[in-house]
């Protein structure tokens, strides 16, 4: 008799990839053994995206407030009290994880608190004691990096230590104008503070199509959000009186704090990985496109994977994972067709190719595209909020690519990855009804301007 306990499934960290994983797989009558040094939910649930959009909702509220008078409501912005914020973060993070306990607990789960390592190809340790399992999933996640040489301590801090801070900055500087510093750039203007975003690369939200970054400055601009791109960091001190920021091109900046926000790195150190030949790239573990290592049984899913950092991406792979593990034979994820969101003021959001990539893959002429204003949407006027919707299509073709900006798009980019998942053609969607007054009418009407029939475009 084996002295450790054998299961179908080891996942090593409980994020969204880890516990995705082993919901499923119990589900699918296997069983796991679900290891997690720190928080069940990981990331997500505890210093991400949870929190994180409690903040934003907080600070949309607060520019409700300051805003009521142009609505005709008689309301004033007197201050953020960042104790009753972090009291009502925390309430929905500690619902949501107490909901999260139960159901792992219901599922049959076998959850090890502990920080595990893997010591075979088909064991991992936790603090002496050994689970061996016919298949072994790696869901460790990621951290918030820093640049070489920057120390984060005192007044230089990343978003775990921004997420706890016990007052509002009066000012702030953001290295990384991504989806994480645009998030905080936004949440700290709106609670007051006067904020700098330093970006090397040559636009915000570089990642998103160039249409968008644009229109995402100009709105930033417009929120009196100031930023710095295409100049790289060169260093910061730190005294009494704040932090003083210097760039590549001489440029200084001084304000309160600092927040890092230059990206995730994959929590993979020490942990075992490359001593049981599993393939590591700059610390990211390479799988095939079944997110199998090529080693023996072990796959890996979420952050540690390269490519989207993304809860809901980590979600899927979990699922995708214990599925193939129980032979169900499942199709494989297209990386583009993950729908992206950055929940600041305004949003972004977007899904499948941008203009340029599509361009790339089909050539220049094989791509039409077409802007449509939130303008003339009824649902936008009334929110008080501008922004456009961008399809991007194959000549003739389905639409590739849906990319849009404006206050709650990330609501509406559920049907943007409908169409391009299911490769629809603009006259597919054209003849559905969308209801009126929405937001999601934008849709609608962008893909009948699309399909050649715009009811409501000016000649």
């Amino acid at each position: 008799m084996a002295e450790h306990p054998v299961f179908d499934i080891v996942v090593l960290g409980g994020g969204s990839g880890g516990y995705a994983t082993a919901l499923r797989a119990s589900e699918l009558g296997l069983s796991v053994a679900l290891i997690e040094a720190e928080k069940l939910g990981g990331t997500c649930l505890h210093w991400g995206c949870i929190p994180t959009k409690a903040l934003l909702h907080a600070a949309e509220l607060a520019d409700g407030a300051r805003e009521g008078e142009k609505y005709g409501v008689r309301s004033t912005f007197e201050g953020i009290d960042i104790t009753k914020v972090h009291a009502y973060k925390d309430g929905v993070v500690g619902r949501l994880y107490k909901g999260l306990q139960g159901l792992v607990k219901a599922h049959g789960v076998t959850y090890v608190e502990g920080y595990g390592r893997l010591v075979g190809t088909d064991v991992v340790e936790v603090d002496g004691q050994r689970y061996q399992g016919r298949n072994v999933v790696l869901a460790t996640g990621s951290y918030s990096r820093s640049l070489p040489g920057l120390e984060i301590e005192g007044r230089v801090m990343t978003s775990d230590q921004a997420l706890t801070l016990d007052r509002v900055p009066q000012s702030v500087i953001i290295l990384g104008g991504g989806v994480i510093g645009s998030e905080f750039a936004s949440v700290w203007k709106s609670f007051g503070a006067d904020v700098t975003i330093i970006e090397a690369l040559p636009n915000l939200v570089p990642n998103e199509d160039p249409a968008i970054s644009k229109a995402f400055e100009r709105a930033f601009r417009k929120r009196g959000i100031q930023f710095s791109t295409g100049v790289r960091f060169q260093g910061v001190t730190q005294d009494d009186q704040g932090v003083h920021v210097t760039l590549e091109d001489g440029k200084t900046f001084d304000a309160e704090i600092m927040l890092v926000a230059v990206g995730r790195g994959p929590r993979t150190d020490g942990l075992g990985y490359g001593e049981q030949g599993v393939t590591l790239d700059r610390g990211f573990v390479i799988t095939n496109e079944r997110l199998h290592t090529g080693v023996g049984n072990i796959y890996a899913v979420g952050d540690i994977v390269p490519g989207l950092q993304l809860a809901h991406r980590g979600f899927q792979q979990g699922i995708f994972v214990a599925e193939e593990i129980a032979g169900l034979n499942p199709a494989p994820i297209v990386e583009s067709g993950i729908p992206r969101v950055t929940y600041s003021e305004p949003e972004v959001a977007s899904v499948g190719l941008t203009e340029a990539k599509a361009k790339e893959t089909y050539g220049d002429d094989a791509v039409q595209t077409l802007e449509y204003n939130l303008g003339g949407n009824g649902k936008s006027q009334i929110l008080g909020t501008t922004g456009f919707v961008k399809l991007v299509r194959q000549k003739d073709g389905p639409v590739v690519g849906v990319h849009m900006i404006g206050a709650r798009v990330g609501e509406l980019i559920a049907e943007g990855q409908l169409v391009v998942n299911w490769e629809a053609y603009p006259e597919d969607v054209a003849s559905l009804i969308h209801a009126h007054p929405t937001q999601n009418e934008a849709l609608g009407e962008a893909f009948l301007a699309l399909a050649g029939k715009p009811l409501h475009a000016h000649n």
